[in-house]
C-alpha cells in the first residue's frame, strides 16, 4: 500500500505511526486503542481505515518505526562507532543515563514491544526479529572492526559478543524498568563489557571511562 501513496499520504501515515508509537510506549499495546491513536493524530476514522487494515497492521508498522528509532540512535554521532573499548563504555553510560533521565520508566522502545507481542502476534514477532537483528548487526560491526585492527584476541567472536551485549542491555532494561532503578542495567552492561575487555590484545588499551565516570 505504501508504494501507492502520494507524498502527502505517506507523510500522514508516518505521522499516525509516530503518534501510535509514542502512545503504545507510554500505555502499552493493550492500553492503546485505534480511537486513541485517531484522536491524538487528529485524523478521521476513514483515514485510519485507509492506511491500516486493523490494529494489528498498525502495531506491525509501530514495531518497524521503533526499530528505526533505535537504529538511528545507535548510528548517531552521540553513540559513535562502537568500535573501541572506550566507545563501548561510553555507549553503556549513555544507555544508563537515558534510563535515569526517564526515571526508569518505559524501558526499551523495542524490547517493551517484544515483551507484549512476542508470543501473541506472529507478524509483530517477525518484525521484532528483524529489528533486533539489525541492532545486533550494529554492535557486531563495531566489534568486528576491533577484531580486524587486532584490538581483540583471535578467539574473540564478534557475533557472540554482540548477541551477549544486546541480551545484557535488554535484560538490564527489563529489571531497571521493573525496579525503577538503573542499577541492574549498569551492572549487566558493566559485567558484559568486562568480559569483552578480557579479550583485549593489550590490556593497557582498555579504558574504563563511561560506566565508572
Amino acid at each position: 500500500m505504501t508504494a501507492k501513496l502520494t507524498r502527502k499520504g505517506r507523510a500522514t501515515k508516518e505521522r499516525i505511526v509516530s503518534v501510535a508509537a509514542d502512545l503504545i510506549y507510554e500505555h502499552g499495546v493493550a492500553g492503546t486503542s485505534i480511537e486513541d491513536v485517531r484522536a491524538a493524530a487528529g485524523v478521521s476514522g476513514s483515514q485510519m481505515t485507509h492506511y491500516f487494515q486493523d490494529k494489528r497492521s498498525l502495531v506491525a508498522d509501530v514495531v518497524d518505526h521503533q526499530a528505526r528509532v533505535v537504529i538511528e540512535f545507535e548510528s548517531s554521532p552521540q553513540v559513535g562507532g562502537l568500535d573501541s573499548f572506550e566507545a563501548l563504555r561510553d555507549w553503556a553510560a549513555i544507555n544508563v543515563q537515558r534510563q535515569i533521565d526517564r526515571q526508569c520508566e518505559g524501558g526499551c522502545r523495542l524490547g517493551s514491544l517484544a515483551g507484549e507481542l512476542g508470543d501473541a502476534d506472529l507478524l509483530a514477532r517477525a518484525r521484532l526479529a528483524v529489528g533486533f537483528a539489525e541492532w545486533e548487526r550494529k554492535l557486531r560491526e563495531g566489534l568486528q572492526s576491533m577484531s580486524d585492527r587486532g584490538d581483540l584476541r583471535p578467539e574473540a567472536d564478534p557475533e557472540k559478543l554482540a548477541m551477549a551485549l544486546l541480551a545484557a542491555l535488554q535484560g538490564g532494561m527489563l529489571l531497571t524498568r521493573t525496579q525503577r532503578d538503573a542499577a541492574p542495567l549498569a551492572a549487566a552492561l558493566d559485567a558484559m563489557l568486562t568480559y569483552v575487555e578480557s579479550f583485549a590484545t593489550d590490556p593497557a588499551t582498555v579504558g574504563r571511562r563511561g560506566q565508572d565516570g
